[in-house]
């Protein structure tokens, strides 16, 4: 409860919000529950800067913060609810733009976000971070994996979502 502590929070929503969003999206397709989940994440990120001793960067730490609260909620509720593109995609397009193009990179965004939803946690952990640009041993340093472990998992989800994704599986 220090003033460097709400400084650095500040920093640290400012500069990955958007990105705490895209995650908290990635593990959770309800918007009340994911707005909650993102509520989570803030509060425990705010509490965790505490013990932040700069030994990682700032990034890695959000990061673990956020898949660590998220991985605990996953785990808690496994309830599946299907992802549906909505009507704000298709009425949000502006006159001019192929409509029928912006709904299918809608639907297909919303059918590949469905299957990282069905992945075990970790490895929905270790692709939305790949996904957020992370480079392996980044995302080693969140998860506790080696970075060989990681480019191996990495490798191996994007081929088993590629099927799953040709094949129509959700």
């Amino acid at each position: 409860m220090t003033a460097a502590q709400d400084d650095r929070y500040a920093e640290a929503a400012a500069a990955y919000g958007p990105s705490l969003e895209r995650l908290a999206q990635a593990y959770e397709p309800d918007a009340d529950r994911r707005r909650d989940l993102l509520q989570e994440i803030h509060v425990a990120l705010w509490k965790s800067l505490l013990a932040f001793d700069g030994r990682c960067s700032l990034r890695t730490w959000v990061y673990r913060v956020a898949h660590n609260v998220s991985i605990s909620e996953v785990t808690r509720r496994r309830a599946r609810m299907p992802v549906l593109v909505g009507l704000d995609a298709v009425e949000a397009t502006s006159d001019g733009v192929d409509r029928e193009a912006v709904f299918d990179r809608a639907r297909a965004r919303e059918r590949l976000l469905a299957l990282i939803h069905r992945l075990e946690p970790l490895d929905r952990q270790v692709i939305v971070l790949y996904l957020e640009g992370l480079e392996a041993a980044a995302i080693a340093d969140v998860t506790g994996f080696s970075a060989a472990n990681v480019a191996t998992k990495v490798h191996r989800i994007k081929k088993l979502l590629a099927q799953r994704f040709r094949e129509g599986t959700v």
